[in-house]
């Protein structure tokens, strides 16, 4: 079953186009022609691939494989009523620079990739962010061969426009902000990635793609015949059922369950090591009179804890 299974491991509205986006992709009506599928006869709809997990993963690489190949067949299974429920909609919403990664690694490859990859589709849906900035502030002398190291890495990684800053310079950009030294990342910024998971969602729709909602998987199995023959043969060899008793055959399935994905993995007959263990994060929200203090996102040199973010939800409605 191992080379069957692949494993890897705050909607909010802005204007009224934008509501739409959401409850055409998270509220889908009970005549949908996704709902359709599962018939009083018990009719199990086939596909060629299902992506376990409605997150920005899981709809970011459905999107992609679904585009790449446009003949074939795909769904998304998502536990919940509404894409994005989780982790991607309960975020900092950072649209991150680069600065951290080990230069030559895949992650400051990516992240860089990233960026700009991001705003142009966010231009290009008209999805609301904002292009904030970044600092990471040295407050003592302790931290300036850290803060040094951190600029020189975000140099090789090629994040655009990164600068070291003074602490006059901290204070043009920050006012309320007070530091020996910083670095300055532009083009850093802010969005809701809930918002864009359900944009994906509906670039996926559109693409000819299908999402079932409340879908919570409980079981994978395959079919009596050999796996090998049943894919060699390209039948939907794999039933993937939920807890709800619905169930959809496939040939393929890729999980992209965030914090379950362990879970997933184990009901796919792998290994569930290494095994997740989330923690909860809090949130403060600034008095909106004091919400002049900070402009965009603030960070110290150590820990990789946030000091400061703009939210993104502060946008102008439309």
């Amino acid at each position: 079953m191992h080379n069957v299974f692949r494993n890897a491991r705050k909607c909010t509205s802005f204007s009224r186009n934008h509501q739409n986006v959401q409850n055409a992709v998270c509220f889908p009506a009970s005549s949908s022609a996704i709902n359709r599928k599962f018939s009083s006869q018990g009719t199990e709809p086939e596909y060629d691939v299902v992506i376990v997990g409605g997150g920005i993963v899981g709809m970011a690489a459905a999107r992609e494989m679904l585009m790449r190949h446009p003949n074939l067949k795909f769904a998304v299974l998502e536990k919940e009523n509404r894409l994005a429920a989780h982790q991607s909609g309960h975020n900092s919403g950072v649209i991150h620079g680069g600065i951290y990664y080990k230069p030559g690694s895949l992650k400051a490859k990516l992240c860089v990739e990233g960026l700009h990859l991001s705003y142009k589709y966010f231009d290009e849906k008209g999805i609301p962010y904002k292009k904030c900035g970044k600092l990471i502030v040295a407050v003592a002398k302790e931290e300036l061969p850290r803060l040094e190291d951190l600029y020189n890495r975000g140099i090789k990684n090629g994040v655009p426009d990164i600068q070291m800053v003074d602490g006059a310079k901290i204070k043009e950009i920050e006012p309320y902000c007070q530091g020996l030294k910083a670095v300055w990342s532009p083009h850093t910024g802010i969005v809701d990635w809930g918002l864009v998971t359900q944009y994906y969602g509906e670039d996926f729709k559109s693409l000819g793609g299908e999402i079932h909602l409340n879908f919570e998987v409980k079981d994978f199995k395959v079919a009596q015949e050999s796996k090998v023959k049943a894919v060699a043969a390209n039948k939907k060899g794999i039933q993937v059922t939920a807890s709800n008793g619905q169930s959809v055959r496939c040939r393929y399935v890729l999980t992209c369950g965030g914090l379950q994905s362990d879970r997933l993995a184990e009901l796919s007959g792998c290994s569930r090591e290494p095994r997740i263990v989330p923690f909860r994060g809090e949130y403060l929200l600034l008095n909106p009179a004091k919400s002049h203090l900070v402009k965009g996102n603030i960070y110290p040199v150590g820990h990789l804890i946030l000091v400061s973010h703009s939210s993104v939800s502060t946008l102008p409605q439309e």
